[in-house]
């Protein structure tokens, strides 16, 4: 689904990613780790499309398609979807409408017309049901005033409707308490299948204990220094990431 190949990117001139090797077929969840400033949040935007960074070496292809030339939104339309660590606010647009504004834009890229409304208030209901979201929430304007497990949550419903072939979460459990955490994992581990594949980037290990990962990259210094099993996520808690110094 995703293969990555010697993938340098750099912001503003400044050297992040030192050949990434990435491999990711459909049905998998991997798990990217490492320290603060290792390139994990780098590596979830360069593969979205964040125009801010820039790939200077190497290769991305997406269901066998160079993404290299596609801007963001096409990517999107792709079926690659990123979970923000931080998701912005947007008063006066409610949860509903910016799924139907978000759908429909899909749809449109694909050469559909929009999403009749009784089906898209039908499959609302269904993917709010299967996540335990009330109506009221999704009658909210985007985020605002959300906790910070409320705002996750909304991502995981975006995540829902949107239906992606890849899921990106960039520290989705940052800020998380332990209810909410499993909130979202649980959401995540609902929407898994054998066609989609999801990638999660955190710091801990706890969150792999309810999103249990195929397989564990250790980032350091732009680079994947090593790859394992979900024992390696408890290895790395065990003892921290100075050991991980030894292997870059």
């Amino acid at each position: 689904m995703l293969t990555i190949e010697n993938l340098h990117a750099e912001i503003e001139g400044k050297k992040i990613l030192n050949g990434i090797d990435l491999d990711v077929k459909a049905g998998e969840i991997h798990a990217i780790m490492g320290p603060n400033g290792s390139g994990k949040s780098t590596l979830s935007s360069v593969i979205a499309g964040n125009e801010d960074y820039e790939m200077t070496k190497g290769s991305m292809l997406f269901g066998g398609q160079d993404l290299s030339e596609l801007d963001a939104e096409s990517r999107a339309h792709l079926g690659i979807f990123l979970s923000f660590q931080y998701p912005v606010e947007i008063p006066g647009v409610t949860v509903t409408n910016f799924i139907k504004t978000a759908i429909n834009a899909s749809r449109k890229a694909q050469g559909l017309e929009d999403m009749p409304a009784s089906d898209l208030l039908k499959k609302i209901r269904e993917k709010a049901q299967l996540l335990d979201i009330d109506s009221k929430f999704l009658s909210r304007s985007l985020n605002e005033g959300f906790s910070g497990g409320e705002k996750k949550r909304n991502e995981i419903f975006q995540m829902a409707m949107l239906e992606p072939k890849l899921a990106i979460l960039d520290e989705t459990d940052s800020g998380l308490d332990i209810d909410a955490l499993k909130i979202v994992a649980n959401g995540v581990n609902k929407l898994r299948n054998k066609d989609n594949a999801v990638v999660v980037i955190t710091h801990y290990q706890r969150l792999l204990d309810y999103i249990v990962p195929d397989f564990v990259h250790v980032l350091f210094n732009g680079k994947i220094v090593k790859s394992g099993t979900k024992e390696l996520a408890h290895e790395l808690e065990a003892k921290g990431y100075d050991w991980i110094k030894e292997l870059a």
